[in-house]
């Protein structure tokens, strides 16, 4: 990492986020990651102020509501922030304190989380392991997460046992592929947090139905920035639940027209190739069924921040929406991504970027998907400096959710 890239982030707090998912595999909350953007380290950086910086970002200049919406916000804080009780100017609605593994249970300590509960505020116990000095937290505490990698599946299962003699829900953390979630699911945990979803189930060499290998190749159709508005309106046409879709969408107070569209040739001069080719692949990840809409936000959010990240490198920001775009093809093809591009007609730039994150698009996903995991000292984009990022990140956030709201939740 250069010097002006770490001083420029030095300079302003990145606050990234982490999708929670419940037993149905929906979102239940977000936990919001307030390291420095120095190292992905919290003892770097005086926790106290990393704390305060990123509760003044989250809640005052970018607001919580388009950081996590109506989920659950999981907050990490220092045993200072809990012995001032400056964690009160938060709202109780919807937020989730985190007491940090590093905290000792005191008795000023204890006092301080049973006032916080009573005050309405719910308490996550982070990275905990049942022992004697510390089990007097779980009578204070409403979550537990559990660090899975850090023990093997007989110390699971015994820390299972012994936290459900309490009236806690278990948090299952770095849930990394689809075979842990499986297990953790078994297990009892209410809760899941991980990289999870945004991998395949099934590896290399698994070949796609004739049906899915139409959708992904309807998906690259739509991809091409050369595509005629007849060629676009053709492909469209020929799936009618897609052109319903779309006429619903372009007839929406979202879009705003001036009249009412009835037909795809309308819509697609009216709202333009370029917006119409994007809602079109959309709708039609949409239409994957059986996968979690986080995904489809996951996939949202990195493509429009690679096409804006993109568009400012001055390279084609249409390439960069199908790059962030198809970063999440794996996961919902269950297909590794090198045998899923195979036989796709792509341009080598785009699949140099989505199999081996090379060339300037390639750079530009990496630096996308680090910055969604909140791995700041894994940013190594030094020609985008700190605030750009978090601009573009929150625009295409907001996007997404303006995009799954017109769809219906996916």
């Amino acid at each position: 990492m250069t010097s002006t890239l770490a001083q420029n982030m030095n300079q302003s707090v990145f606050v990234g986020r982490q999708a929670i998912f419940d037993r149905q595999s929906e979102v239940f909350g977000y936990e919001l990651l307030y390291r420095d953007g120095q190292a992905n380290r919290a003892e770097i950086v005086d926790g106290d102020e990393a704390t305060a910086r990123v509760m003044v970002n989250t809640f005052l200049e970018l607001g919580i509501d388009q950081l996590a919406g109506t989920a659950q916000a999981f907050i990490n804080l220092t045993g200072n922030f809990f012995l001032s009780h400056n964690y009160e100017v938060l709202p109780t609605k919807n937020v989730v304190l985190e007491v940090l593994e590093s905290i000792e249970p005191t008795p000023l300590i204890l006092e301080a989380l049973a006032r916080a509960r009573k005050h309405g505020y719910q308490i996550a116990l982070d990275d905990f392991v049942v022992r004697d000095s510390h089990q007097a937290l779980l009578e204070v505490a409403d979550f537990v997460k559990v660090d899975i990698l850090a023990l093997t599946n007989q110390q699971l299962c015994e820390q299972i046992q012994m936290l459900k003699r309490y009236p806690v829900r278990l948090l299952a953390e770095k849930v990394e592929d689809q075979d842990v979630f499986k297990m953790c699911h078994e297990l009892g945990f209410e809760y899941f947090q991980g990289y999870f979803f945004c991998k395949p189930q099934i590896v290399e060499g698994v070949k796609l139905s004739s049906n899915r290998m139409a959708i992904v190749l309807l998906l690259v159709k739509l991809q091409d920035p050369d595509i005629q508005i007849k060629d676009l309106e053709n492909l469209v046409k020929n799936d009618l639940s897609l052109s319903l879709k779309l006429l619903r969408y372009v007839n929406s107070a979202s879009v705003g027209l001036p009249r009412a569209v009835d037909s795809i040739a309308q819509a697609v001069g009216m709202v333009g190739t370029e917006r119409m080719r994007q809602w079109a692949s959309l709708l039609v990840l949409a239409n994957t069924g059986g996968k979690p809409r986080e995904l489809m936000r996951i996939a949202l959010i990195r493509g429009g921040m690679c096409q804006e990240l993109s568009r400012l490198q001055g390279v084609s920001s249409s390439q960069g929406f199908t790059v962030g775009l198809f970063s999440v093809l794996d996961a919902y093809f269950d297909c590794e991504i090198k045998q899923l591009l195979k036989d796709l007609p792509l341009s080598s730039e785009i699949r140099h970027a989505l199999i081996e994150k090379e060339g300037i698009l390639g750079e530009i996903l990496s630096c996308v998907i680090h910055y969604e995991r909140g791995e700041w000292n894994q940013i190594e984009c030094s020609r985008f400096e700190s605030h750009v990022l978090r601009d573009v990140y929150f625009q295409s956030a907001e996007w997404a959710n303006e995009v799954i709201n017109t769809l219906g939740g996916g």
